[in-house]
């Protein structure tokens, strides 16, 4: 089992998401978090079962993302949350996850998400990336300021490679999270291989 994190894509997938999916499922990432936040719920829920199953396969972790009607439906402990919205749940809410990310661009965010209740949280982003096309990166100082004011995993996200991981790792980062590279991968194994 890798410290990388799949983040999901359906619009950056190359062939059939789900195909990729258990391609991704099969090379044992620390877990995949399902992030299709345009789908409508009763899409999201759908897909998400079918996410569940392939995860089960391959026994790696899937959290759900942005959705928790949809992990209430589905009887699934294993939520990720904008930090934003995470602070709009009620607390009983939030605890009745295992599992609770959120996503966070400072300092204050992470210890807002550790106060909330938060199990992990995602942190970037670091480097340059596509997906965030004209937004200057955080950089590896922000990332060490994160994981410093905080006392749950901090998993960094954005132009992560594995030539960047052993800075990542010296940062502080407990993991790293992939979207576009691994939505993309025609060897997943091969691609999760390189951060060992």
């Amino acid at each position: 089992m890798s410290e990388i994190l799949c983040v999901t894509s359906r619009a950056l997938c190359a062939g059939r998401f789900l195909e990729q999916l258990e391609r991704i499922a099969a090379a044992g990432p620390a877990g995949i978090l399902l992030r299709e936040k345009d789908l409508p719920l009763e899409d999201y829920v759908a897909l998400a079962r079918e996410a569940l199953e392939i995860c089960g396969r391959h026994q790696v972790p899937c959290l759900l993302h942005a959705f928790p009607e949809a992990a209430r439906r589905l009887n699934h402990p294993l939520l990720h949350m904008p930090l934003g919205v995470l602070r709009a749940m009620p607390e009983e809410e939030r605890r009745a996850f295992r599992v609770l990310g959120a996503s966070c661009h400072s300092v204050e965010d992470a210890r807002e998400a550790e106060r909330l209740g938060c199990t992990y949280i995602t942190a970037g982003h670091v480097f340059s990336t596509a997906c965030k096309a004209g937004l200057a990166p955080r950089g590896l100082e922000f990332l060490r300021e994160v994981c410093g004011a905080v006392s749950i995993p901090v998993a960094a996200i954005g132009g992560i490679t594995p030539e960047r991981w052993e800075s990542v790792r010296a940062a502080g980062a407990a993991g790293a999270c992939l979207m576009s590279s691994l939505m993309e991968a025609e060897d997943p194994e091969r691609l999760l291989d390189a951060f060992n």
